[in-house]
């Protein structure tokens, strides 16, 4: 059987090649994780003080609706408005491809100039390209224009690309292709594009596992979303970020929740257990147990105390599968949280623990192609 390790305080060059990243299935956390992409990079951006321009443009999400990540982005955007541009096309109901109009590939193509355009400037760091997927699934963009021109992308820009049904001729382009499987999530009240909403009327606990890449960044990218939520409302939706089998440092996400805590220091906290290894099965030491432990006690007290609106318990999965941690507790936990309280929980484990019953989402990240695989080595701020 293969072991679960988490390698910690790594330090591995910049690279200077920007890949593409595609993100497609049916579970939650596409978009999620694109924007947490997009929030590491801009921090790594900021701690080695130079600006990653970020451009979001956005398929299939017209004005006159609401979606799941727009408290994200508006989080983004005034946090750090400098670095941040955003463009919406398309209609905002569900259609399909029998009830595809003139107007739709008229937006389709006015979105794809202007992603021509910013990959051709040189301007941007990164390119989120949201729902592209579904736009060529429905036959509003030609499959063999859009890989051509990502062909010919600047060495290193980052490309995002997400949504249900990426094309054969995409993945084969990509460099990395991650897919949210979903194990358990509510039913849909938007379209089978990914363009739908999940209201919460549900447990208000996520989970993201699996191999993929994209656990970590979805988590973030509902941080963000917490707290652009308290900001339409006028709300304080305070976050919790704890890390698990993450000690010492050096971590990307270090910068990130830095930026974060820049912008908004009075909305995030964040804490880290764990020593500056690889904790293998086994292989366990004292101070594991004492550390997660720890951890868990944060995390128990702030789960009960309902001071936070989402609370990110990263790397928990892992912990527990190490047996680093009893199971029964953390049920009883969540069992007893408050109902407003989102709690958001990663990383991969071989035999799920009970805590997955009590969760209305749970998405498997599965990897099908990872650069690393490659002799790639991995990019600080987008990649680890």
């Amino acid at each position: 059987m293969a072991e679960i390790g988490i390698l910690t305080a790594q330090v591995i060059p910049d690279r200077t090649i920007g890949q593409i990243h595609v993100y497609d299935g049916l579970g939650k956390g596409k978009s999620q994780a694109a924007l947490g992409v997009v929030l590491r990079s801009i921090g790594l951006g900021i701690a080695e003080k130079r600006d990653n321009r970020v451009l979001l443009l956005r398929f299939l999400k017209g004005p006159g609706r609401e979606y799941s990540e727009d408290a994200a982005i508006e989080a983004l955007r005034r946090a750090f408005p400098h670095l941040i541009d955003q463009v919406r096309t398309g209609r905002a109901e569900f259609f399909g491809a029998e009830q595809v109009i003139p107007f739709d590939k008229k937006e389709a193509r006015r979105g794809w100039d202007i992603a021509k355009g910013a990959i051709a400037s040189g301007f941007y760091s990164v390119l989120v390209l949201d729902e592209l997927n579904p736009v060529l699934d429905l036959g509003l963009l030609p499959v063999a224009e859009v890989v051509s021109t990502l062909q010919q992308k600047p060495q290193d820009l980052e490309v995002i690309i997400t949504g249900r049904g990426a094309p054969k001729e995409i993945l084969d382009v990509a460099n990395l292709h991650s897919e949210m499987r979903a194990h358990r999530r509510p039913e849909p009240t938007g379209n089978g594009n990914g363009n739908g909403s999940h209201p919460q009327r549900d447990s208000g606990i996520e989970i993201y596992t699996g191999a993929g890449k994209g656990k970590s960044t979805s988590a973030l990218g509902r941080a963000l979303q917490a707290i652009g939520q308290g900001i339409s409302r006028d709300l304080s939706h305070r976050v919790l970020i704890m890390q698990w089998l993450k000690g010492g440092s050096g971590y990307t996400e270090d910068a990130a929740i830095r930026a974060l805590h820049q912008s908004y220091p009075h909305l995030i906290d964040h804490h880290r257990c764990g020593r500056d290894a690889i904790v293998w099965r086994g292989k366990q030491q004292e101070l594991d147990y004492v550390e997660a432990e720890r951890g868990w006690e944060i995390a128990q007290a702030a789960i009960a105390s309902g001071l936070y609106k989402t609370i990110i318990l990263d790397e928990l999965n892992p912990t527990v599968d190490l047996e680093l941690l009893p199971v029964e507790p953390i049920v009883k936990a969540l069992l007893r949280k408050p109902r407003d309280t989102e709690i958001i929980i990663t990383g991969r484990c071989f035999k799920p623990p009970a805590y997955f019953e009590l969760a209305t989402i749970h998405s498997e990240m599965v990897c099908h192609k990872h650069y690393a695989e490659q002799g790639v080595d991995l990019k600080r701020g987008v990649d680890f």
